[in-house]
């Protein structure tokens, strides 16, 4: 009697595991739900399949019924393919919905290439429909006056799904706007120009065609806002005058520097000088005496010699004691002709 129980219930539970483990590898309410939608599926051929290539059948039926009602035919192959290759299957379906609906031309493959290039197909598509509005950070430019004038614009772009696989994104749009400002902002005569007729730098800007290779196409570039800053031209100007007098100031202490070390020169060759001549008048003694010795030099001729130098001494002394008092007397008489 228990042996028999014990096999039943062992039977029961297998039997429990088999019924959990067939609903699970076939999806019943998933596939009645696909027929009352009009989805024809195979039970083994694609939900059984489906299990056995780790491919949730909820996610691409679901995906199947939704582009069906909305009159999009897909292939379930092709939805696996994409999910197997990393692409959000919901989303893609979701994109040719809204474009389908807006009377955009995307098929199911550019969707699936947006979805797999690492863009947001969905927001690409809403993008399409509904314009959406960047704003540049403020660009500063020099006028050829030299007055600097900083500009905000607001750029309008539409995606461009041809061009969204390999296509440039927004940081490129805002960078070459920013280029074409400073240019437009640069080639004035005045800042005068840009106060006046801001919408100038609007219309070359959007002239050069600045959305080539990128995602996206330029509806319109506004300038929201201008303002005046620095005199550059002024400043550089003044930078200018400072550097050549600091250059001048350099060079004349370069000069000046010269200059004392000559004169340190000049001071050290009279020195020298003179030190020759105290030796040369050293010599003279001795010369003197030999010329006694060897009778080239009188008695008679030294002391001749000696009255010539005391009378050249006596006058030189007379001379430098008479100049002041030739001055005095001089400055006397002018006063009293005065």
């Amino acid at each position: 009697m228990n042996p028999i129980s014990g096999l039943s219930i062992a039977v029961i539970v297998a039997c429990l595991f088999f019924l959990i483990f067939l609903l699970y590898m076939v999806p019943l309410g998933l596939w009645i739900t696909a027929l009352s939608s009009g989805v024809k599926v195979r039970i083994f051929g694609d939900l059984v399949g489906m299990r056995f290539r780790k491919v949730p059948p909820d996610v691409i039926i679901r995906s199947k019924i939704t582009a069906t009602k909305a009159g999009i035919s897909i292939d379930i192959p092709s939805l696996e393919a994409h999910y197997m290759a990393g692409g959000n299957v919901p989303k893609v379906i979701n994109a040719l919905i809204s474009a389908h609906k807006a009377n955009i031309d995307l098929d199911f493959n550019r969707a699936a290439a947006i979805d797999l290039a690492g863009r947001d197909v969905l927001e690409a598509v809403k993008l399409s429909v509904n314009p959406k509005v960047i704003e540049t950070p403020p660009v500063a430019a020099v006028a050829k006056n030299g007055i600097q004038v900083t500009a905000v614009a607001r750029v309008t772009i539409r995606a461009n799904l041809e061009r969204l696989v390999g296509g440039a994104g927004e940081a490129t749009i805002l960078a070459r706007v920013g280029e074409g400002i400073v240019t437009t902002i640069g080639s004035s005569n005045s800042h005068k120009e840009v106060l006046e007729s801001p919408d100038n730098i609007s219309k070359t800007v959007l002239a050069k065609g600045l959305d080539s290779g990128t995602a996206y196409e330029i509806l319109s570039i506004d300038i929201a806002d201008v303002d005046i800053g620095q005199n550059i031209g002024a400043k550089l100007q003044s930078d200018q005058a400072e550097a050549e007098l600091k250059v001048a100031r350099a060079k004349a202490e370069e000069r000046r520097a010269a200059a004392i070390a000559f004169e340190q020169e000049m001071k050290a060759r009279v020195q020298e000088m003179r030190a020759k001549v105290v030796e040369s008048e050293a010599q003279i003694p001795m010369a003197i005496a030999e010329a006694f010795r060897t009778g080239k030099l009188g008695v008679l001729d030294y002391y001749n010699m000696q009255n010539v130098q005391a009378d050249t001494g006596m006058r030189k002394a007379i001379a430098e004691s008479a100049s002041p008092e030739m001055g005095t007397t001089g400055g006397s008489a002018t006063t009293g002709n005065a």
